[in-house]
């Protein structure tokens, strides 16, 4: 008879080397088929919907989860939206991984999955230690600065003109309703210093592709570029209807539907 792995979830918080507390969800399997990280996007957090879909195809599949609220977000951990950057959620994932390595579950390789901003953050974390990445999951992801940047131009040119004019970018959150969001031009500075495609040759690794096809931020067109790049096992799913963001319940479900298939394949 096969075993069913049991997960026991606890909220944890820990601390960066700048003595910041980053809070993580943590989900342990016993027993444990393989470990896997998420990390939401600019302006989010560890309980989204579309961020906690991503760690249940996980945990449904026996994995251990850390799903974890990266410095500078709108979740709990430490810090100021103001100063959220790809460099800060990148950060933020390192000292994780770094604290995860002294528990007893730790195991490589383990998994990665993230949206927006936090999936390019996981990809760059894979492009620099492809040999500890099992398999990547990158959802809706920013490719590269440029591109973000092209995107902004073209599909929110009046939004993208203030911002560089006033040096902010100011808007009251979707997620988080009454929580008004202020982005500096510094933030698309640092953005600018980015690009998965430079180093995708080195994702050899399976990895999974998903994009709503109204998303007008990390358009699909940008996904398929990263996809050419790709040297492995790779697939692209584009979920028609979904803005950047999945957020009806049909989008969801397509979603959890997508990463169950791949996660048993892996």
């Amino acid at each position: 008879m096969q075993s069913v792995a049991v997960n026991t979830m606890s909220k944890i918080s820990i601390k960066n080397k700048e003595g910041q507390n980053i809070f993580l969800l943590l989900d342990i399997a016993k027993p444990q088929k393989g470990l896997a990280f998420v990390l939401h996007g600019l302006g989010g957090f560890k309980e989204q919907l579309h961020v906690q879909i991503m760690a249940d195809a996980f945990k449904d599949a026996g994995y251990t989860v850390v799903n974890f609220d990266a410095i500078n977000s709108l979740g709990e951990s430490n810090g100021n939206y103001e100063d959220s950057t790809v460099t800060t959620h990148l950060q933020s994932l390192l000292d994780v991984i770094d604290w995860a390595k002294t528990q007893e579950w730790y195991q490589e390789p383990f998994c990665l999955a993230g949206h927006s901003l936090g999936a390019m953050a996981v990809t760059l974390y894979a492009e620099e230690n492809p040999d500890k990445v099992r398999a990547l999951a990158p959802i809706s992801t920013v490719v590269s600065g440029e591109l973000s940047r092209e995107a902004h131009e073209k599909y929110k040119s009046d939004e993208f003109k203030k911002w560089q004019e006033t040096g902010w970018l100011i808007k009251e959150s979707t997620s988080r309703p009454g929580w008004i969001k202020k982005l500096p031009w510094s933030h698309m500075e640092n953005r600018l210093k980015y690009d998965l495609l430079q180093g995708a040759d080195k994702l050899k690794m399976p990895v999974l592709l998903v994009v709503g096809s109204e998303d007008i931020g990390t358009l699909p067109e940008h996904q398929k570029i990263l996809l050419d790049k790709l040297p492995g096992q790779k697939e692209l799913h584009i979920i028609q209807g979904s803005p950047h963001t999945f957020r009806e319940l049909k989008h969801l479900e397509e979603l959890k539907k997508i990463l169950d298939s791949w996660i048993k394949k892996l």
